[in-house]
């Protein structure tokens, strides 16, 4: 399993340099969400042949639904 360290947010903060495992990063990045963008362009002597734009959306079922009303008592 592969450890990730974490750049520090400040010089006072005594859990800036722990390190993190791979699956709790992903648990992270899953429970709110997150946006890839890039753009692809196929060109033949600089002229520009095929302009891809992709845009992926990568989260889990529970970040995107709304969250449900709670019954009153």
């Amino acid at each position: 399993m592969g450890v990730t360290a974490l750049a520090p947010s400040s010089a006072d903060d005594p859990l800036a340099y722990r390190s993190v495992a791979l699956v709790d990063l992903l648990d992270r990045v899953l429970a709110t969400g997150v946006v890839i963008t890039g753009d692809i362009t196929l060109a033949i002597a600089d002229i520009d042949l095929v302009r891809v734009s992709l845009r992926a959306l990568i989260a889990s079922v529970g970040a995107l639904a709304p969250p449900e009303p709670e019954a009153a008592p």
